[in-house]
């Protein structure tokens, strides 16, 4: 874990070094500036958690300057530093968005415990942020049941969590990798940190998305990107084999430096971050056919970690319904939901090319057909109900079939809606398109050719 970064700009030297000497000591990495203008410069490559600025500096005072700071990063807490003469105009400088100022002469004993509590404000107050940006969470235990396959990923993700190096998660659509990424972030030390997650085949400017860009021409304004909101925190990048090959360049520079660049600027900001991938594909394969850069994976999967589909663990599929049950019983105000016996070998009989997502859809439409518990056999979807009946008489789907008629059953759950259903399926808009074509299938889901 690094070390928690004091700037301080103070033009009185002897000052400035002895309050170095003190901080340091104190456990802080610091850097110092004597005016505004070298603050500036030194801002972007340092990135502090904390800022100690004297009201009075050679080329500007704390009404000038403190807006400035407040917008590289507004979490960043401002503690501001006055002669008594000028108590009010620090009170107004508090007002612009100082966390705290202190007259002079400042004892060290006390700069260090407003210091501390202003790192401690400043983590609630990422944490809040954080909180915010979360999307709701799995409606299951991740590592639920006693399969070989999820003992082994449970063993291995307890081992990730602890760890500051890049993860690359990697499994079928639906097997809950953005889940998996999330749980590694709240069991880590940088818990308290954001948590940003950019889907990479989503499309649009990516480049600028992640990366941000400075100001243009025309009035364009300046754009912070999602790799330094990500800063003392993790950033997830699901899908990351999309990456187009520019992106995997400025990712690796990220992963090698610990910086970041805009768009349209070559000067390097210092981002500390965790790493975390994830992808459908398999990146071997990928990198074999010199999709994605070698040296990329290879620092991408420092660990890896592999999501096991739900066919191959069939075993715990009677555990996750009844996880699933509990949940959505509590949000539909139904009492406790269950499955009868014939419900649940259809189930467990079914190959789920979806599958912990597709089980969790499925129930929940037979909920919705059923009203009550427990559920039969009948109110479940009559494509499972189908399969099973078909593999009972020993004869089986290839998996070109199954993923038609996947595909068939995502478009009719989103109502043709390509682009909703090419997120379910975990795969570019423009992948879904062409296996629409390739099995004679229109937006809704229905076959236009035998």
């Amino acid at each position: 874990m690094s070390k928690d970064r004091v700037l301080l700009v103070e033009q009185d030297r002897e000052f400035s070094e002895r309050t170095m000497r003190f901080l340091r000591g104190a456990g802080f990495e610091v850097n110092t500036a004597s005016t505004c203008l070298r603050a500036e410069q030194v801002w972007p490559t340092f990135r502090p958690d904390v800022a100690v600025l004297s009201h009075d500096l050679p080329d500007a005072n704390a009404q000038q300057f403190v807006p400035g700071f407040k917008a590289f990063d507004p979490f960043v807490p401002l503690i501001v530093l006055s002669g008594y003469g000028a108590i009010d105009l620090a009170i107004e400088s508090v007002k612009l968005g100082a966390e705290q100022f202190l007259t002079k002469p400042v004892e060290l004993p006390t700069l260090l415990a407003v210091i501390q509590r202003s790192l401690s404000n400043r983590r609630y107050r990422r944490r809040q942020f954080a909180d915010e940006l979360r999307k709701p969470s799995a409606t299951h235990d991740l590592f639920h049941g006693q399969s070989e396959s999820i003992r082994d990923l449970a063993e291995m993700a307890h081992q990730a969590a602890i760890s500051d190096n890049p993860v690359l998660i990697q499994g079928e659509p639906g097997t809950c990798k953005s889940a998996l990424a999330r749980w590694l972030h709240d069991r880590g030390h940088r818990s308290s940190g954001p948590f940003v997650e950019v889907r990479c085949a989503d499309g649009g400017d990516l480049t600028t998305e992640l990366f941000g860009r400075d100001e243009g021409h025309a009035g364009e304004p300046g754009l912070s990107g999602l790799v330094e909101a990500a800063h003392r925190g993790t950033l997830f990048l699901d899908c990351v084999g999309d990456l187009d090959p520019q992106l995997q360049v400025r990712l690796l520079r990220l992963l090698e430096k610990k910086s970041s660049s805009h768009a349209r600027n070559l000067r390097e900001r210092n981002v500390d971050l965790r790493l975390i991938a994830a992808t459908p594909q398999p990146m071997a394969d990928l990198v074999r056919a010199r999709q994605f850069r070698g040296d990329l994976y290879f620092r991408l999967s420092k660990i890896s970690l592999l999501t096991p589909c739900l066919r191959e663990r069939t075993e715990d599929i009677p555990g996750l319904c009844e996880q699933i049950l509990y949940t959505l019983a509590g949000d539909f105000g139904l009492g406790h939901l269950e499955l009868t016996a014939d419900a649940l070998s259809v189930l467990q009989g079914y190959s789920w090319p979806g599958n912990i997502r597709e089980l969790r859809g499925v129930l929940e439409r037979a909920v919705l057909r059923a009203g009550a518990s427990p559920l039969a056999a009948k109110d479940l979807p009559a494509d499972i109900c189908g399969y099973q009946n078909l593999t009972a008489e020993g004869h089986f789907k290839t998996l070109e079939e199954m993923e038609r008629d996947y595909i068939e059953l995502v478009l009719r759950s989103e109502r043709g809606r390509v682009e909703a259903a090419a997120r379910k399926l975990g795969i570019p808009r423009s992948s879904l398109y062409n296996k629409l074509k390739h099995y004679g299938l229109d937006r809704h889901g229905l076959r236009t050719v035998s």
